[in-house]
């Protein structure tokens, strides 16, 4: 059996501090393909994502990108720096907003802040941690907001 030294990028709960603060180097360009597959595999027939007619009439006077889609973006952007291989799940995501729309082109980038930790009551090997996750276009106009809950794997002894 070959066996897997590679350390995980996420953080340990031991790792993250209130306040902490990370701008996320990777960045996504969302094209029309994300949007339509995505809407085609959630079963999401609205014309405001996949219409470009319908949209003309619209206040954006175009497609817009499907919500969930740039909440699923906006969190997977954060993965390799904070989670990837030290998370046991999502708890919850809370004060979800999103403040502008997203257009096929848009590129998006993340900020993540760490809002509130504390040791697990139930699970002494772990601790929660509450993300806050922002996005922003490339117009550096804010797009989406989230605050997602987090079961974290304390550091191995």
């Amino acid at each position: 059996m070959i066996e897997n030294k590679i350390k995980p990028s996420g953080l340990y709960y031991e790792e993250f501090e209130v306040g902490q603060e990370f701008h996320h180097a990777l960045t996504r360009t969302v094209t029309e393909m994300d949007n339509i597959m995505f809407c085609a595999m959630t079963h999401n027939p609205q014309p405001l994502h996949l219409d470009e007619e319908y949209s003309k009439d619209t206040m954006y006077g175009q497609r817009i990108v499907n919500s969930l889609f740039t909440l699923g973006l906006l969190v997977g952007v954060t993965v390799a720096d904070t989670t990837l291989g030290t998370t046991l799940g999502n708890l919850g995501m809370t004060d979800i907003r999103f403040k502008n729309p997203v257009f096929h082109g848009d590129t998006i980038r993340v900020v993540t802040r760490i809002k509130d930790m504390r040791e697990s009551k139930s699970r002494p090997n772990e601790g929660i941690v509450v993300f806050e996750h922002i996005g922003y276009n490339q117009r550096d106009e804010e797009i989406a907001y989230v605050v997602r809950t987090g079961l974290m794997k304390k550091r191995p002894a």
